[in-house]
């Protein structure tokens, strides 16, 4: 036995400091709060019948409300992602959690349109930095080849979220009207800050902050570069653009797959309520497998070009293909299959490409890093839900305005993975940022 293992035995801390215990006790933590933030983007695709009902709103306002939540969302997620690299990540998180719930308040004080418009784009600014912030709290926790499968498991949190919380929110809007899942979800968000309060802290991988901290930390957690190269790289301009592809997809789903399969297809609305984690099972699937098996060859020693960039472009050609076809499918059960296939393809690039970043960045630039990568990815939500809502109104029918949106969102898709393929080699941009 080495001496590795024998102090992973005896104290559950592994070499370089990595303490799986506590690492993954985190990361459950952290899992938790990106089940809440996907829970609370995607109650408006729950609602959004009820809304329409009750406040004689249209398609297009609803998808124009779900790209507003969006407004905020990638400039919140540059600012904090750059303040994280001098504020501790666990009190970021803790006050993004916070005014999570604090957003709720103006759609349950004030059940009007603009009400809704207010809340959701506040909502949006609060949650712009989540994952960015989650993903540098999990990666404080594990070294560089270990951190696909977290990043996985956090990327979770959306499927989470859609197969067990939306059916659990569906049924709340059905019993008690759309009001109370937003104070639910105002709830959820509290009872995580208290938990968080007890158990978050800092892992032995923290970006370095403070005078003393920096003077005691290794020489390679506190150098910097020019930011420039890293945001000019290949592998992070070809991740970039390869996930802004695929989180278009992901906020038309979350805010029109309910209405697609209640109002498109002739599901009633507690079966489209339910199904809407259907996509989400893929999802977590491949994210999970994908996650696991990319850290397992990394760690062998095997091509990260290979691992983290062939192997993702390749999910999102198959995945955008598929959905490519739904206009062209016929039976209703047939184009909730596609969808659901075609969504664990495409968003098993979204936790491998937070991967990438953290392996191109030195320790104390991930952060801003992932802030600034994560806010380039998500600009697609402001028009992706908008250019859906016009495209249903305008067609003959919502079944064809839906398909064609699936459609154009699929072929983009397509190109996103063509360039990641095309782009995406971790080692060799590590090698020219780091040296």
């Amino acid at each position: 036995m080495t001496a590795d293992t024998e102090r992973t035995a005896r104290t559950g801390e592994g070499p370089s400091g990595y303490r799986p215990v506590m690492a993954w006790t985190i990361t459950g933590m952290l899992v938790i709060f990106m089940i809440v933030n996907w829970a609370d983007k995607a109650v408006l695709g729950i609602v959004a019948q009820p809304l329409q009902d009750d406040l004689g709103l249209s398609a297009a306002e609803i998808g124009f409300i779900g790209s507003a939540f969006f407004f905020l969302y990638s400039i919140s997620g540059v600012a904090v992602g750059f303040l994280a690299n001098r504020v501790k990540t666990k009190w970021v998180l803790l006050a993004l959690a916070v005014l999570w719930s604090v957003t709720q308040v103006p759609v349950l004080v004030s059940a009007t349109g603009t009400a809704l418009l207010i809340s959701r784009i506040a909502l949006g600014a609060a949650e712009g930095p989540a994952t960015a912030m989650a993903s540098a709290g999990a990666f404080e926790w594990f070294p560089k080849e270990k951190r696909s499968l977290p990043a996985a498991w956090l990327n979770s949190g959306a499927s989470i979220a859609k197969i067990a919380v939306a059916p659990l929110l569906t049924v709340i809007v059905v019993a008690f009207g759309w009001r109370a899942a937003f104070l639910t979800l105002a709830l959820v968000g509290v009872v995580w800050c208290l938990a968080w309060l007890l158990i978050g802290r800092e892992g032995p991988y923290a970006t370095p902050r403070g005078k003393s901290a920096l003077a005691a930390a290794p020489a390679d957690d506190t150098r910097t570069v020019p930011f420039h190269r890293i945001a000019l790289s290949r592998s992070f301009i070809g991740g970039a653009l390869g996930t802004f592809s695929v989180y278009g997809m992901v906020s038309v789903i979350l805010t029109w797959l309910p209405s697609y399969f209640e109002v498109g297809l002739g599901f009633s609305r507690l079966e489209a309520g339910s199904m809407f984690g259907l996509p989400s099972i893929t999802g977590m699937i491949g994210m999970i497998g994908v996650g696991w098996l990319t850290d397992r060859m990394v760690s062998r020693g095997a091509s990260s070009r290979v691992q983290r960039g062939l192997v993702p472009a390749g999910a999102l050609l198959v995945g955008g293909a598929l959905l490519a076809t739904l206009p062209y499918i016929g039976p209703a059960w047939a184009a909730v299959a596609i969808v659901v296939v075609a969504y664990g393809f495409m968003v098993v690039a979204l936790p491998v490409m937070n991967a990438v970043v953290s392996q191109i960045s030195p320790v104390r630039q991930q952060p801003g890093a992932l802030g600034l990568f994560l806010a380039v990815q998500t600009l697609s939500g402001l028009f992706a839900p908008a250019l859906t809502g016009a495209l249903v109104d305008a067609a003959a029918e919502p079944a064809v305005g839906y398909a064609q949106a699936f459609q154009v969102f699929g072929l983009t898709v397509v190109v996103g993975g063509i360039v990641m393929g095309l782009l995406v080699n971790p080692e060799r941009d590590a090698r020219r940022i780091l040296g």
